[in-house]
């Protein structure tokens, strides 16, 4: 049996499947969102490693997982997001500040203004914005009363969610090439953490975690923390990188889109690092030996959790699920779109300062309005962020690969293939992150080969285009009409 842990930006999941690949068990727990000011995000560290433990041991007892039947564990996470704990005791030392958070556009704007996105931009694949860890880790070590000398003196280390449960899980302070990757701090290029950098933001190197392969051995589970079973952690990535591995996307030209919190197109690039295009971002997809296969990216930041908006902040539905109903209720959006730029906006704008916006209300707009344009809105940014790619890799998509949680609403589906002009298609297994993660770890501890990882894939539906090109053309200028609304908007 493979455990896959997904530590989500919502909540933690756990899945067991058996050497075939097969579920066998799963869990989930949602955990507190903490948001002290305007665009600021927090995660209680502590409190992520409380629910994904018990998580563990629920889908492992719903698999029900004897003694010596465990032969890995695979993790996957939210990835910019930062934890700062004390190596010796392992406990926090500050809330983590969730990928989502944006108190350090400022200081992006002031890297920028010097003159250093060029350096940022060639030896990391990002963009300076605060969506990446690097100046994340620098707020902590300028704001927290002793950081920056209990860092410098090894009295702190600095990790991603990975390094975080791995620390809890075996006592390593590990991570890998695909979540070293997204902290502005990481040559991809070279391999590893880069002096200027480092030096730039002010980072202790000695604070940062081990980066090694993502297919490897990164510790064994301590019996306490994993309820009695010692195993390896055989495999780590990001949890974009390791959707990508659950699609099967392994040869250069392959890509897909994960439906989450945010929503993330990757796109297989080979074994050299691709330029960083404008609008999207170069970055590693995993690492085998001493082997690293790279990926195109676009980032969008608000999907799931512009659903998630609708039903805990204006609490016009009760479950997400609801959304389906509410939008096949209606013959058209009737001029109502929503941009959810409620963290500002990712790929291909990379406008932190843009913010949520309603357009198009009328005395006739309701509930299912706003629902409609919620899910609208989430392949509309789709869209725009394959367009992108295809102008940075001039091959037109053929067919988009979708995973996670929004393929279950089959009107988002058919709209998103609709608005593309493709076919959009949904795997067997839609939790592909956290299959890629049991993927990974099966192929690190032996259990499976990489060509088992291609013929897992299976098909499970397919949603043709049924729009008019007309008809898509005017949905999608009236988009652009909203997203030039929303722009800028807290810009001083």
């Amino acid at each position: 049996m493979i455990l896959a842990i997904d530590q989500g930006t919502t909540g933690s999941t756990c899945l067991v499947f058996d050497h075939d690949g097969t579920l066998q068990g799963r869990a989930y727990r949602e955990f507190t969102q903490h948001f002290p000011k305007p665009g600021w995000v927090e995660h209680d560290a502590a409190e992520i490693w409380e629910v994904t433990q018990a998580v563990a041991g629920e889908a492992l007892d719903d698999a029900g997982v004897a003694a010596g039947e465990l032969a890995a564990v695979g993790i996957t996470n939210q990835r910019e997001t930062v934890c700062v704990w004390d190596p010796s005791t392992g406990e926090p030392l500050h809330r983590a500040l969730v990928w989502q958070d944006r108190r350090t556009a400022g200081r992006c704007d002031e890297l920028r203004r010097q003159g250093h996105e060029a350096m940022v931009r060639t030896r990391t694949g990002l963009v300076l914005d605060p969506y990446f860890s690097g100046t994340k880790i620098e707020w902590l070590l300028q704001h927290v009363d002793g950081l920056a000398q209990r860092a410098a003196e090894g009295r702190a280390v600095f990790g991603t969610i990975d390094s975080w449960l791995v620390f809890k899980l075996t006592g390593e302070h590990v991570t890998d090439p695909s979540n070293a990757s997204r902290t502005l701090l990481y040559d991809i290029d070279r391999g590893q953490w880069d002096d200027d950098l480092c030096a730039l933001l002010g980072v202790p190197k000695a604070s940062l975690p081990e980066v090694r392969p993502s297919i490897g051995t990164f510790g064994t589970t301590r019996a306490d923390a994993l309820h009695g079973h010692e195993v390896p952690v055989a495999g780590i990535a990001g949890d974009q990188q390791a959707a990508l591995y659950g699609q099967a996307c392994l040869d250069p030209g392959m890509g897909k889109n994960t439906y989450g919190t945010g929503s993330f197109v990757l796109m297989n690039a080979g074994s050299a690092p691709p330029p960083a295009p404008p609008g999207l971002l170069a970055t590693v997809a995993w690492g085998i030996g001493q082997r690293t296969v790279y990926a195109l990216e676009a980032a969008i930041f608000a999907t799931g959790a512009a659903v998630q908006w609708l039903r805990d902040g204006l609490q016009i539905i009760e479950r997400a699920s609801d959304t389906e109903a509410m939008a096949r209720s209606l013959d058209s959006n009737d001029g109502v779109y929503l941009v959810p730029a409620l963290t500002g906006l990712g790929s291909p704008h990379w406008d932190p300062y843009a913010r949520g916006t309603i357009v198009g209300l009328t005395r006739g707009s309701g509930r299912a309005h706003l629902a409609r344009a919620t899910l609208e809105a989430i392949a509309y940014q789709t869209v725009d962020a394959v367009r992108a790619m295809e102008a940075v890799s001039g091959t037109p998509l053929v067919t988009l690969k979708a995973d996670g949680g929004a393929t279950a609403n089959g009107w988002l589906m058919q709209f998103q293939a609709d608005v593309l002009g493709v076919p959009v298609v949904v795997p067997e297994v839609p939790e592909t992150t956290a299959l890629g993660a049991a993927l990974l770890a099966g192929v690190g501890a032996g259990v499976f080969s990489q060509q088992h990882v291609v013929d897992h894939w299976q098909e499970r539906s397919r949603y043709e285009p049924r729009m008019g090109e007309d008809e898509r053309e005017t949905l999608l200028a009236d988009w652009q009409r909203a997203v030039a609304r929303s722009r800028g908007w807290v810009q001083a």
